[in-house]
C-alpha cells in the first residue's frame, strides 16, 4: 500500500496538500489541470522533493528523508529522459542496472519489454533515430523492467501512436 499523510509541499507561496491511500494491486489515474500538482505528488513519492510535513509509507516503510535511488518506485517523466548516446537497448538496460553490466537474463529481460512496447526492432538506434512516441515507448520500457512495487508514469500515454494501442497489453 501506498500512503501520504497530510503532506504539504510549498511551491513559492502555493501550498499542495495531499492525503491519498492506494491499495496493493490498484491502478490509480490522477487528473487535473495544469498546476494542480500531479506531477509534484509524483516528486514526492519518487523522493526528488521533499515535503514541508507529513508522512509518505509504501508497504509501511517511511520514505521521506530516503534518497531517490532507495524508494520502491520505478519513475516516468513527461519527458521521456533517455541518454542521448545510449541505444534503446541500452537506455532500456539502465532500469535494471546503472553501469549496464547485464547477466544473459537480464538482457532477455531487456529484449522482452522492448518487444512488448514494439521497439525490438529497433534496439541499435539512438534516441534521436526515433520518433517522439518511440522514444516514449522506450522509456516505459524501462520502468517495466524495473523490480518496483510502485510505479508513477507521469503522462505515460502522451505521445503514443495507434500501433501501441492496438497492442496495448495491460
Amino acid at each position: 500500500m501506498l500512503s501520504l499523510n497530510c503532506v504539504k509541499y510549498y511551491y513559492h507561496q502555493d501550498l499542495y496538500e495531499f492525503d491519498l491511500q492506494v491499495e496493493q494491486g490498484s491502478i490509480v489515474a490522477l487528473m487535473g489541470p495544469s498546476g494542480a500538482g500531479k506531477s509534484t505528488l509524483f516528486s514526492l513519492v519518487a523522493g526528488f522533493i521533499d515535503p514541508a510535513s507529513g508522512a509518505i509509507n509504501a508497504n509501511g516503510k517511511e520514505l521521506v528523508g530516503l534518497p531517490p535511488h532507495q524508494r520502491p518506485c520505478a519513475m516516468l517523466f513527461q519527458e521521456h529522459n533517455l541518454f542521448a548516446h545510449l541505444t534503446v537497448e541500452e537506455n532500456i538496460g539502465l532500469g535494471l542496472h546503472p553501469n549496464l553490466r547485464l547477466t544473459d537474463k537480464e538482457k532477455e529481460q531487456v529484449r522482452y519489454a522492448a518487444q512488448q512496447v514494439g521497439v525490438d526492432a529497433m534496439l541499435d538506434r539512438l534516441p534521436e533515430q526515433l520518433s517522439g512516441g518511440q522514444r516514449q515507448r522506450v522509456a516505459l520500457a524501462r520502468c517495466f523492467v524495473q523490480q518496483h512495487p510502485f510505479w508513477l508514469l507521469d503522462e505515460p500515454f502522451s505521445a503514443l501512436d495507434l500501433f501501441y494501442e492496438k497492442r496495448c497489453w495491460f
